[in-house]
């Protein structure tokens, strides 16, 4: 596919949790470290916005919407570069469980092995929330 084409992928992940439950702890920022490490490995609240400073991409701030009762989890991303990247995010039920869906859309002029890889680091993401909201 040509690179400069617009493209959007949704990975998804069911979570055998309620809606509520998966809303309540991915909507928390202080949990984000645990499970989007394509976000860093340390996040920190500065002036009402979090800032991800251990991150793959260098020092990003993350900018979410304000909390809500439709699982809404959509979330923008300023890179260090000054781009700012909107990824929208929804937590569906489905009975008694839940599912996440990440729409991952291709930035311009993004090569075909860099959106692949941001689309492997999501499913990893989105793997590791699971992993920690599953019962064992």
């Amino acid at each position: 596919m040509n690179s400069a084409a617009k493209e959007s992928r949704h990975l998804g992940v069911h979570i055998a949790r309620t809606a509520d439950e998966v809303y309540a702890y991915a909507s928390d920022p202080r949990n984000l470290p645990a499970w989007a490490h394509g976000l860093g490995d340390s996040i920190t609240e500065t002036d009402g916005r979090w800032v991800a400073g251990a991150s793959p991409m260098g020092r990003v701030v993350v900018d979410f919407v304000p909390h809500n009762e439709l699982g809404v989890l959509d979330h923008d991303v300023t890179l260090p570069s000054g781009e700012t990247v909107h990824n929208p995010v929804r937590v569906i039920g489905d009975g008694t469980g839940s599912e996440v869906v990440f729409t991952l859309r291709r930035r311009p002029g993004m090569s075909d092995a860099d959106f692949e890889r941001d689309a492997d680091t999501v499913a990893g993401d989105l793997d590791r929330l699971r992993g920690l909201l599953e019962p064992a």
